[in-house]
């Protein structure tokens, strides 16, 4: 019982020696394990009792026995209303639009529509994302202002925009009959929210482009995940894109700049939120994509996922405190309020032109956006934050996007050689 407190004590120091600036280590309650562990904690006091009711009502069989007013909510949330489907080609992917007899034009102007607000809204969530985390409000001449510790609380900003957004395009639209018992999709939203916090704590420890580099990187934990969690076998291009973006990964991380700054240098807690986030995310798109196997749309799941975010961040605020103290800052500072309630908006509406430009224009078109986002997301980081990126550091991430780019081409080779393979083959599944 000794371990743990001993533990927490020399991990802010060990492996690299590291100096955490002191505006972070001004109390324990400021160094981002035991913030972890404590929010942690606020899930655990909804997650448990939620375990415990679901295990009860079907040890009971209240789907034959139960009766009254709260019935259907408990058959909704327990069982669903719907046997999953026997197979699936690619569930994880709403329908791709085929296209219609409309002219060049009109499909390069929805191509430029969806690539614009791809970009914008990423682009600017980037960007907004590096200044709230990493930068100080209401500084002044004699005071230098103050920072917002709370990464809790800006994955909640974002989490109930997604949820309001989702609701309302699902209470407009027609969608497909929903079948999956609803506390599923609590696995992951926790892994999810995780993950979110891990990424915008990070920022504290790390560069913006370093982050950039390491979500590119995520191909391989989740092609690890494929195989633990849904079998998935791959082919061998798929392994050596993976490697390649290794070798990138590491040649940007192990390049020594001049003249770095605290605010740049890579620390083993930044490389550990790093790992925690590409953990938590891989999980979340393996669950997700078994998720699928339920006759639902992806609008459906950002739905469903972002109930239980809102309920877990929500609930977990307002056990520590940190929900009026947030407030108060917001408050405090009218610029933060703008910046989180716009970095909402980006997160929010990004998701909306995912599923738009995944259904007009298929997932190869889609990827190939997204990864020129993250090279215009590290220049634009350099130019407006003044990071240094040395020669060796620039062809590590040339070498990272060449391999994003050439695992896109090999996707779509593949795709296309399957559509001529005989009805009793099937290509091996992919991600």
């Amino acid at each position: 019982r000794f371990c743990l407190p001993l533990v927490l004590a020399s991990l802010p120091t060990m492996a690299t020696g590291e100096e955490i600036a002191p505006a972070l280590q001004d109390s324990w309650g400021d160094f981002w394990l035991f913030r972890f562990f404590v929010n942690a904690a606020g899930y655990a006091s909804i997650v448990v009792p939620g375990f415990l009711l679901i295990q009860y009502f079907k040890r009971r069989n209240y789907l034959e026995t139960g009766r009254g007013i709260c019935f259907p909510v408990i058959k909704s949330c327990v069982f669903g209303s719907e046997v999953k489907s026997a197979h699936q080609d690619d569930g994880s992917l709403p329908p791709r639009a085929e296209p219609t007899e409309s002219s060049t034009a009109r499909q390069v102007l929805k191509l430029l529509f969806c690539a614009t607000g791809l970009q914008a809204s990423y682009l600017t969530w980037g960007v907004l994302q590096e200044r709230v985390m990493t930068r100080t409000y209401g500084a002044t001449e004699t005071d230098p202002g103050e920072k917002f510790k709370d990464s809790q609380f800006l994955v909640f900003m974002n989490r109930i925009l997604a949820f309001t957004v989702a609701g309302l395009y699902c209470a407009l639209t027609k969608q497909p009959r929903h079948g999956a018992p609803m506390y599923k999709y609590s696995f992951a939203s926790l892994s999810n929210i995780l993950s979110s916090w891990c990424q915008y704590e990070a920022l504290k420890y790390i560069s913006f482009p370093t982050q950039v580099l390491a979500k590119a990187s995520k191909v391989i934990p989740v092609m690890m995940m494929g195989k633990l969690v849904s079998r998935k076998s791959y082919e061998y291009w798929e392994y050596l894109t993976a490697a390649l973006i290794s070798v990138g990964v590491s040649m940007f991380l192990l390049s020594s700049a001049p003249n770095r700054t605290v605010s740049t240098v890579t620390t083993f807690s930044g490389v550990v939120l790093l790992a925690g986030y590409i953990i938590f995310d891989s999980f979340t798109s393996n669950w997700q994509d078994a998720l699928f196997t339920y006759k639902m749309s992806p609008v459906q799941m950002m739905f469903g996922v972002n109930v239980f975010s809102c309920l877990f961040t929500v609930g977990s605020l307002l056990e520590q405190g940190a929900l009026l103290e947030s407030l108060r800052f917001m408050a405090r500072h009218s610029e933060f309020t703008a910046h989180a309630m716009l970095l909402s908006v980006c997160s929010a509406f990004g998701q909306l032109f995912i599923f738009y430009t995944i259904n007009q224009f298929g997932a190869a078109v889609f990827t190939i956006i997204m990864t020129l986002r993250q090279a215009f997301a590290i220049l634009l980081s350099c130019l407006i934050y003044g990071h240094t990126v040395t020669v060796v550091g620039g062809l590590g991430i040339a070498v990272v996007f060449m391999a994003l780019f050439l695992r896109v081409y090999a996707r779509s080779r593949m795709k296309k050689r399957s559509k001529k393979l005989p009805p009793g083959e099937t290509p091996v599944q992919k991600v």
